[in-house]
């Protein structure tokens, strides 16, 4: 065996740069599972148990949510004007009161109250509302509004929460119910947003006619047809941001949110045609989830909030069993794994998520101004969501369900869209391979949580919102250009048994350019993965019908694991990357790489979605040239090592 010693002493700076940091950042010992946190001693024995009591999760959820609820209630002293701080964070961020309202709605609901910490709730539900209405306070800080006054009943006269305020505090409410501060009627679209937000005004649009604030049918009409348009047309996964091709967890979100409204204001023609949207997305969702409760892999993950989806997708899942793409007891096992890992993510004596920690990444939106908005966030749909689940648990008398999650084998393809530019997502559970593999596009070219890449498998992870090769090269043209073959593909062509996947580009993206904004550099690429056992291969053949250099190539593997062992096995070198929960070989061949490891510390290429992206081993290759005789042919084979058995090369299952 053959050690670099660079490589070696890189790999140990990595492990004591994130022990000093994480041990700094947490007041308890904590170990990495795939790319999540998890306790390293001290689980309870319930979540050892082959069984979880109903009634026992019940009174864990509820009373964590009653306590907590105080506790933020009680430390908004004022509301005119507003603290600028909470719990010694930021309350300018956006949505930041609307979410508190909507936690303070979903909790006292649940716990059946209307007083929380000696404060009257709707009296103080109308004055957070005042501040998002005097803040200009729009889109979810609206939502989050409307659904607190309706809360109290639709009918204004006898509501609580409206009889509380003067007529001129009426008026400021009026104005903050009005979808017209982000949708404009005449174009029929929301303003400079993603398609999703016409799912918010449906739903805001569609409760306020329930309240009368819109007596306007026409218009509730208008803004339904509008946000219903992708669904009405037929589309089962609905593109955010029109016509790029962008697909990720906004997809199920925004059918719910359309079917929702449609089903407030009796637009059955709108519920039929976000029925089968709904059932295939939630059987994507299923497909997807990880044995920690995590959802979408890939896309805008901002780490808790795949969980709390996790926890609204089974909420609504409960309350509308025709969409369910297992039995309750299954998705009642994910939500609970969901809440635990949100439950070791919360600061306790803070009483916030642990958003900024060291290693966690955020795209940009998501300021420290938002951490008090986005826990009390995580209070909101936990309330929301387990009131549901709760109920119809109780209903179905399920008195029990399984402590940790059971997935079932996965390998299938899931189509996005078909046609000029085809979009969809590989989706594989087998063995100790477990990975969504998106072909989309993203927020900007070339940005690596949206690469054709493993995101999920165990021990990879795409630093958030960073132009990095992960898994997929970037290609550095004579004249300067870095392109990439990304935001979905020119063919793609699944196997049947959902074991292999193939797809070309002969358009490209530029890296950091705008999305789905191709170009014809006169290369084309053919990428091949196929699944062996516990090890998945990448194969790429990159040809020209003329000669075309490439100044360099440059493909990197972000790492979860914080130890590497580099071996080689005559020319070729092996990457042996390993943590507290398993290990992975990386091999790279048939380009003459040049490969080192990074340690990212505290850095931009170390924050990842769920938690510290410790080591990162980048490949370069420089001076090539592709002509008609001289393709360039290479690979990447990934080994997951573990003590699962692998399945016969030869068995699937598409479930």
């Amino acid at each position: 065996m053959n050690l670099r010693p660079t490589t070696r002493i890189l790999a140990v700076l990595a492990m004591l740069g994130w022990l000093a940091a994480h041990a700094a950042d947490a007041p308890r010992a904590m170990a990495f599972d795939h790319g999540g946190l998890a306790p390293a001693s001290g689980q309870s024995p319930e979540a050892d148990a082959a069984q979880m009591p109903t009634a026992r999760f019940s009174a864990e959820v509820t009373g964590f949510l009653s306590r907590e609820i105080a506790a933020h209630v009680a430390a908004v002293e004022r509301t005119d004007p507003p603290q600028p701080m909470v719990l010694g964070v930021p309350t300018g961020g956006d949505f930041t009161w609307g979410s508190f309202m909507r936690a303070l709605t979903e909790c006292s609901a649940l716990a059946g109250t209307r007083t929380v910490a000696g404060r009257d709730v709707p009296a103080l539900l109308g004055q957070l509302g005042l501040i998002e209405a005097r803040q200009g306070g729009k889109t979810f800080a609206q939502l989050y509004s409307a659904l607190a006054l309706r809360q109290f009943g639709t009918t204004l006269r006898d509501n609580a929460l409206w009889q509380s305020l003067t007529p001129p505090q009426q008026a400021e409410w009026r104005s903050l119910l009005d979808p017209a501060r982000f949708y404009n009627r005449q174009t029929r679209q929301v303003i400079d947003l993603p398609e999703n937000y016409l799912g918010v005004a449906s739903r805001i649009t569609a409760i306020g006619f329930q309240t009368g604030l819109i007596t306007d049918r026409a218009f509730v009409d208008d803004v339904l047809d509008a946000a219903a348009g992708q669904f009405l047309r037929g589309e089962r996964y609905t593109d955010d941001a029109l016509p790029t091709g962008r697909y990720d967890r906004y997809s199920q979100e925004y059918a719910r949110f359309v079917y929702l409204a449609a089903k407030d204001v009796g637009r059955q023609d709108i519920v039929a045609a976000v029925s089968p949207a709904l059932t295939a997305v939630m059987k994507t969702w299923w497909a997807l989830a990880s044995p920690d409760g995590y959802g979408y892999p890939w896309g805008r993950t901002i780490g808790a909030i795949s969980y709390m989806d996790t926890m609204e997708i089974v909420g609504f899942l409960a309350a509308h069993p025709e969409f369910r793409p297992a039995p309750l007891p299954e998705l009642a096992s994910v939500y609970a794994a969901a809440w635990r890992w949100l439950q070791q993510d919360y600061q306790a004596d803070r009483h916030l998520l642990n958003m900024f920690g060291f290693g966690r990444g955020n795209f940009s939106y998501m300021t420290p101004a938002r951490q008090w908005q986005q826990t009390t966030g995580y209070l909101f749909k936990a309330a929301d969501s387990f009131r549901l689940l709760n109920a119809a648990l109780q209903a179905e008398g399920v008195a029990a369900f399984p402590s940790r999650p059971s997935l079932p084998d996965v390998a299938r393809f899931d189509w996005f869209r078909r046609g000029d530019r085809p979009a969809g997502v590989w989706l594989v559970r087998q063995g100790g391979l477990r990975f969504a593999l998106p072909i989309t596009t993203g927020t900007k070219a070339g940005i690596a949580d949206y690469l054709a890449a493993p995101h999920g498998l165990p021990g990879f992870a795409a630093p958030v919102e960073q132009l990095v090769p992960a898994a997929v090269p970037y290609l550095e043209l004579a004249d300067g250009r870095v392109i990439v073959a990304s935001d979905g593909a020119d063919t793609i062509t699944p196997a049947v048994d959902g074991r292999s996947l193939d797809a070309t580009w002969h358009r490209w993206v530029v890296v950091g350019g705008p999305p789905a904004t191709l170009v014809e550099p006169g290369l084309t690429t053919e990428v091949s993965w196929r699944i062996d056992g516990n090890t998945l291969v990448r194969r790429e053949r990159i040809s020209a019908a003329a000669p075309v250099t490439i100044r360099r190539m440059t493909v990197a593997w972000p790492s979860t694991f914080d130890r590497l062992l580099t071996r080689f096995d005559g020319p070729q070198r092996i990457d042996r990357l390993s943590g507290a929960d398993g290990a992975l070989e990386v091999t790279v061949s048939g380009v003459p790489f040049s490969c080192a490891a990074l340690a990212t510390g505290d850095t931009a290429l170390g924050k990842g979605a769920r938690g510290h992206v410790p080591l990162i081993v980048e490949c370069d290759a420089a001076s090539l040239t592709v002509g008609p005789a001289s393709p360039i042919e290479w690979s990447l084979t990934l080994t997951a090592l573990t003590d699962r058995p692998a399945p016969p090369s030869q068995t699937a299952s598409s479930r």
